[in-house]
């Protein structure tokens, strides 16, 4: 029998009124137990989580910003790839920086197959809220960003690579457009970006629009080539009365198109992530 392996996990609390002290799980911290300290260096000794479905946060909160909870997550984990070389242990220091509204447990001990494993049973006991009769299937872009991220998580690399990234950086100030993800491989940097063509493509549109101004100003901010990517849903079978759905979808790829926009589906998802863990070495 295989020896299962002493961990330590830590869960990720949303505590909108400290007052109250109501909180909801949003992710978990796992990390081998003992001194790990001469091989941390090894991201699979310390990994972290956060939930997907913000429901529970949005019922909490209904003003929370989703978007820099979930930025957190990138935060948390480059903390812990660089806990090798800091002189306060991770998580004190994690305690130190993070909001009142946002707090960590105490540790808890357990005994681990993997940690791939055991992250996913905590997932699932601590934070993800529960399935009852029928699941509501996500649609739309939600959906797209949802298989995005999936596949590059498969891929070993979604902890590698930028969130959210702020097109103001790259075009003017007040831009309120935000890039999903990207990375860096060499001397281009490529960005990726979900757009649901199936209501309407005003997205689509939006995307076109800035491709220009976005590639002129990574040039000019990061001497580098900018490689846009718009993963949308595939084209489905469509009778004759969704004629019009049909020419949208087409209308929003072609517009992305004549903007150099390269447009892949979530089809495609598993073989863009195996180019980005090819390309980041992992």
């Amino acid at each position: 029998m295989k020896e299962r392996l002493p961990c330590e996990f830590f869960l990720i609390r949303y505590v909108p009124d400290v007052v109250k002290g109501e909180f909801t799980n949003i992710g978990v911290v796992l990390r081998e137990a003992g001194d790990v300290a001469s091989d941390a260096a090894k991201p699979e000794h310390a990994v972290v989580r956060f939930t997907r479905d913000w429901s529970r946060v949005r019922c909490m909160d209904a003003d929370a910003d989703i978007g820099l909870l979930e930025a957190l997550e990138g935060e948390i984990a480059e903390r812990l790839r660089m806990s090798a070389t800091d002189p306060k242990p991770v998580l004190a220091l994690l305690e130190d920086t993070l909001s009142n509204s946002v707090q960590i447990s105490p540790p808890r001990a357990s005994l681990a197959e993997s940690m791939a494993a055991e992250m996913e049973q905590l997932m699932r006991m601590y934070v993800e809220p529960l399935k009852i009769k029928v699941e509501r299937r996500r649609t739309g872009r939600a959906a797209i960003a949802g298989a995005m991220r999936t596949e590059f998580e498969r891929a070993r690399v979604w902890a590698l690579m930028r969130k959210r990234i702020a097109a103001s950086l790259y075009t003017r100030p007040g831009d309120p457009m935000k890039i999903d993800c990207g990375y860096r491989p060499n001397g281009v940097i490529r960005m990726f970006q979900a757009v649901s063509l199936e209501g309407d493509v005003e997205a689509a549109k939006g995307l076109a629009y800035s491709a220009p101004q976005l590639r002129e100003g990574v040039l000019r901010v990061e001497s580098a080539k900018l490689e846009l990517t718009a993963v949308v849903e595939p084209l489905r079978s469509v009778s004759d009365i969704e004629d019009e759905a049909m020419e949208r979808y087409r209308f929003g790829v072609e517009a992305m198109e004549r903007q150099e926009i390269r447009v892949v589906t979530v089809s495609d998802l598993a073989r863009v992530a195996e180019t980005a863990r090819v390309e980041l070495r992992v």
